[in-house]
């Protein structure tokens, strides 16, 4: 069994600020070190002794106060631990730019931290990594890499694209620039989605409307080389409303694609926001999630919020987030990205709207298969030998930020706060600005910063799942669910092997009613005679009093 490495780390001299030494040590032990806290005021003499008896592999040191004094005292420091430095322990140190300046000059010290370094470069120098990250190489360029390479913290994600390439361009060197993110989802205009490799049906009076107007492959390398700086983020882009693989082949190409997002029923004819039908559509998307699967890409469904905005009840939410995962693991899908967003449709409360979160992942995370299991084989698409790892991505909903900008940077970070309940492995933030305008570079950059502090502050957070309420929605939302989706397998015809994989009867599901949203009244697809509305936070059916209605009850009334 390997060696449980001890870190002995205090405030050196007269510097009684330990709040940096208690984070360096807090990030320690989410890495594996054991840890010993000396606290602050630390004489040099107590700190080498402490060190020896304790057998340190790592002393962290701190001063905050004048750099004159710090120089001198970690000077005289450096001389007192040269037997220990000798003997191959190693020393840190943190404090205030102007101090750190000067005990940089000293040379003893392995790092010198002065508080402006992103978590991420922290966590890589408590795992092994003894020099400063400067390169790509430092930074892992795929997702699941990128995850296990920032533990405990999640990977931060933010859609980027302005009306022109210039402007998109030189934004991304911005956000790369300033560790912002480590995930840049370029947001691109509807052409480039729908029409890409179809200029015929390109309308030139929309062109950048939503996003960047990315028109050639050498645009998305373009958008890629602007990337290969700073942290080197990771791309990803829609994966499009038609011609699905096509698209796929070119971003794998062109910006190696962090992971592919897709929805199961959605970005259609349904939604106006493609040419294919509800059927084929689905059909379509299985093909894609089979793709990605075939050259180990991971996938996320975006699709339970889809439902969630359209006032769906948080049945209807789950269920679709239990389809979305399913079908993933049905076409080959490895690693799957399950999307959890919070706030759809607004106006739940946090105890109802992290039941629902809870109730989902109650649902997916039996799905789970490890990679080398050789049992695992779907008759859909899957390979032998496969295997299904899920990852939680977490974020604010769309129609969720006030547009008084003040009011809109505290909603993100309570909001952001309240997700990290969920231990997501991907945080998705949805910036400050979105009810006013599309973020610029500076509003990206912005509105990282407000969600890392407010997940570093959500790490020693109150286990919030443990809540009586939040238990008792959340059995609650699994019963439903296990309910509608009975219904849902009872609308396959004969001969069908799994009806919820399969397209006619997905389909089906719409179009009857069983999945079903307020906002699809009038659709060509969907039914839109449900009744939903919030009560005791959290959205349900009720009826035409306003009284909330069980899921077989609903059931029951439809015509079939």
């Amino acid at each position: 069994m390997k060696k449980q490495k001890t870190i002995v780390a205090g405030a050196l001299g007269e510097c009684v600020h330990v709040a940096g030494v208690t984070n360096f040590l807090r990030l320690a032990e989410a890495t594996g070190w054991r840890t010993v806290f000396l606290g602050p005021a630390v004489p040099i003499e107590e700190m080498i002794r402490v060190a020896k008896r304790e057998k340190a592999d790592l002393v962290g040191v701190s001063y905050r106060l004048t750099p004159e004094t710090g120089e001198r005292l970690l000077g005289e420091f450096a001389e007192a631990a040269s037997e220990l430095h000798e003997k191959g322990v190693r020393f840190a140190f943190g404090g205030t730019p102007p101090v750190a300046e000067r005990v940089e000059r000293i040379g003893f010290f392995e790092r010198v931290f002065d508080g402006s370094e992103p978590v991420e470069e922290v966590l890589s120098y408590l795992k092994g990594d003894r020099a400063s990250v400067k390169s790509e190489a430092d930074f892992p360029q795929t997702t699941v890499a990128r995850i296990r390479w920032k533990s405990p913290y999640p990977i931060l994600r933010h859609h980027f694209g302005l009306p022109t390439m210039d402007a998109t361009m030189a934004g991304i060197e911005k956000i790369a620039e300033a560790h912002a993110l480590d995930v840049i989802s370029l947001g691109t205009d509807q052409d480039a989605q729908e029409n890409f490799f179809h200029p015929e049906r390109q309308d030139s009076r929309r062109k950048g409307a939503g996003g960047v107007p990315v028109r050639s492959a050498d645009d998305y390398r373009a958008l890629y080389r602007a990337s290969r700086r700073g942290n080197y983020p990771l791309l990803r882009t829609y994966s499009g409303t038609d011609d699905f693989i096509r698209l796929a082949e070119m971003y794998k190409e062109t910006i190696n694609i962090a992971w592919c997002a897709i929805p199961l029923f959605w970005f259609n004819q349904m939604d106006g926001r493609g040419p294919w039908d509800l059927e084929g559509s689905i059909r379509e998307h299985q093909n894609v999630m089979k793709w990605y699967g075939e050259h180990n890409i991971p996938v996320e469904l975006n699709e339970p919020h889809h439902w969630g905005m359209r006032d769906s009840s948080d049945v209807t939410f789950v269920v679709s987030a239990y389809l979305s995962a399913y079908n993933a693991r049905a076409f080959g899908v490895k690693d799957y990205i399950a999307q959890l967003m919070f706030n759809s449709p607004p106006g739940l409360s946090d105890a109802m709207d992290l039941a629902k979160m809870l109730a989902v992942m109650d649902m997916v995370e039996p799905l789970s298969t490890p990679l080398s299991s050789p049992h695992f084989s779907q008759k859909n698409g899957g390979t032998e030998g496969g295997g299904f790892r899920i990852w939680k991505q977490t974020r604010i909903g769309l129609l969720s930020h006030p547009l008084d900008p003040a009011a809109a940077r505290g909603h993100l970070a309570a909001a952001t706060y309240l997700q990290m309940a969920l231990k997501p492995h991907i945080y998705h933030i949805v910036g400050h600005t979105e009810a006013h305008h599309a973020a610029a570079a500076e509003d990206v950059i912005e509105a990282s910063k407000i969600v890392r502090r407010a997940i570093e502050n959500a790490m020693g957070m109150p286990n919030m799942t443990a809540d009586k309420a939040i238990t008792k929605r959340r059995k609650e939302l699994v019963k439903e669910a296990n309910v509608l989706l009975e219904a849902i397998s009872h609308l396959a015809g004969p001969g069908v092997g799994d009806p919820l994989t399969d397209a006619a009867t997905l389909a089906r599901a719409v179009t009857s009613g069983l999945m079903d949203a307020p906002q699809l009244r009038n659709n060509k697809f969907g039914r839109g005679l449900v009744r939903t509305s919030i009560v005791k936070g959290a959205s349900v059916v009720v009826d035409q009093k306003g009284k909330p209605v069980s899921e077989s009850k609903r059931i029951a009334q439809l015509t079939i």
